[in-house]
């Protein structure tokens, strides 16, 4: 029977706060946004939550410390701007973009692909149901016996492994 690495596994527990991102890609995401556009931080963030239809916010503490990474390695600049610390690419973040440019374009393909609206209606409906499921074993808490509640632990493993599979395809 599978019993999922949950800590390893954290990402899929709150897709709404955490990234979808590999380690490191982020970085991409944000010269792209400030490439088009000097940004602040909380623009960065509603910008992702907009482009992921809600699926995907990332907390100050991503980006920021990200901006900051940004700029220590030359590829952003910041300047202050109405009380906003206010970001813009470099001409080093262009070219490093440009060197890059298959990490980049994979990045952004990878988000258009997971963040179409299309998928997101799916996955809400997904969402729902998990809500649905937690309500339902709730309601039961209380009033079910041990041999039931080993069952139904038995009956969610099995489902976390089989979705965990399918996620990871």
């Amino acid at each position: 029977m599978y019993r999922g690495n949950h800590n390893e596994d954290r990402f899929f527990r709150d897709s709404r706060r955490e990234a979808s991102f590999q380690k490191g890609n982020l970085k991409y995401v944000i010269l792209d946004l400030i490439k088009d556009k000097a940004r602040h931080g909380y623009d960065i963030i509603r910008e992702l939550e907009i482009q992921s239809h809600g699926f995907y916010k990332p907390s100050p503490g991503v980006i920021y410390p990200t901006l900051q990474m940004l700029e220590e390695m030359g590829y952003a600049k910041s300047a202050e701007q109405e009380g906003k610390r206010i970001y813009t690419i470099t001409e080093e973040g262009l070219r490093f973009l440009s060197e890059q440019s298959n990490i980049a374009d994979g990045v952004r393909n990878r988000m258009k692909r997971s963040w179409n609206f299309q998928n997101a209606g799916k996955m809400a409906a997904a969402m729902k149901e998990c809500l649905d499921l937690e309500i339902l074993i709730g309601r039961a808490l209380y009033n079910i016996d041990e041999d039931r509640a080993e069952r139904i632990r038995g009956i969610l493993s099995e489902t976390y492994g089989k979705i965990n599979a399918v996620i990871r395809e």
